[in-house]
């Protein structure tokens, strides 16, 4: 019975080692089989993951180019505020200068004018009482001022003559 109980283990051992190689080799290609589609699903998922990947890069790109072109657009925009509020700038410089021209040329003519008046009111304090009381020298001395500020208009000048 041993003979036969070892026969058998030894047949039931080989026909087992050779059931286990056939289940063995039948299992690696199932796992080869699993680890293929494995790395197939892998390779799927990658290049769908790379594809998304180009898309948002791609979206990122037109949105930076778009971002660009408003930009340069708000930049000539302002360019072009800052044209035009120097263009005012210069033209009111001009009239300020225009305008300060006239102030000095007032204040010249004023303190004239308010000396004439004073010298006409006390004409007798400043060159004593002489033949008539002054009199007609003060009004020579008014015709000659007051034709001598007519004769003497300064030629008034605008903004709009003055180019820069």
């Amino acid at each position: 019975m041993a003979t036969s109980s070892g026969a058998t283990i030894s047949s039931c051992s080989g026909s087992g080692s050779g059931l286990y190689q056939i289940q063995n080799s039948g299992s690696e290609e199932n796992l080869q089989n699993l680890m293929n589609e494995r790395k197939r699903k892998r390779m799927i998922s990658n290049r769908e993951s790379a594809r998304r990947s180009r898309m948002r890069k791609q979206q990122r790109v037109d949105e930076l180019t778009c971002e660009v072109s408003q930009l340069r657009n708000k930049n000539n925009q302002i360019m072009s505020n800052i044209s035009v509020t120097t263009q005012h700038y210069m033209s009111v410089e001009a009239e300020n200068c225009v305008l300060r021209a006239q102030v000095a040329e007032l204040s010249n003519r004023l303190q004239s004018l308010n000396e004439i008046m004073s010298f006409c009111m006390f004409p007798e304090e400043q060159y004593g009482s002489g033949v008539g009381n002054g009199t007609e020298f003060v009004d020579e001395l008014m015709v000659n001022s007051l034709s001598y500020l007519y004769a003497n208009q300064p030629i008034l000048a605008s903004a709009d003559m003055i180019q820069y």
